[in-house]
């Protein structure tokens, strides 16, 4: 088998293309969710600590000078980070439990028993059944 035939049978299998499809998703997903945080959860957070932009917090392990930009350690930053990782796995833990009770709904349901055949099916079914026999 050659090599892009090999490839194209990979890359058309429907996980691949599944995959493709939540990356994007969850890409788009995350920018929705970067803007909630960033423009509505940390500005009422930063108002309640006294007005301060978790962005801007950091310490300066050495201070700029000249051409040569200060060193510091931006935990701000990490605080940000911290608080949209902790809205995001909360929103995709709803979602796959979301998605898990209701495919447990659907398993749950009994299925219905087969219908029986009229009673000419069924003596109709005997007599060849006999017939075969002999």
């Amino acid at each position: 088998m050659s090599m892009m035939k090999e490839f194209r049978e990979f890359a058309v299998k429907g996980n691949v293309v599944d995959m493709a499809v939540g990356i994007i998703i969850g890409t788009a997903f995350g920018k929705i969710v970067k803007s909630f945080v960033d423009d509505i959860i940390m500005p009422p957070i930063g108002l309640a600590v006294g007005g301060v932009d978790f962005k801007d917090l950091s310490v300066v392990l050495k201070e700029a000078s000249g051409e040569v930009a200060a060193v510091t350690i931006n935990y701000g930053n990490f605080i940000q980070t911290l608080v949209d990782f902790l809205i995001i796995a909360m929103a995709i833990f709803m979602a796959v439990r979301t998605i898990n009770h209701l495919k447990r709904k659907e398993e749950a349901k009994p299925t219905p028993p087969p219908a029986t055949p009229p009673k000419e099916e069924q003596l109709l079914t005997e007599i060849r059944d006999l017939l075969k026999d002999k």
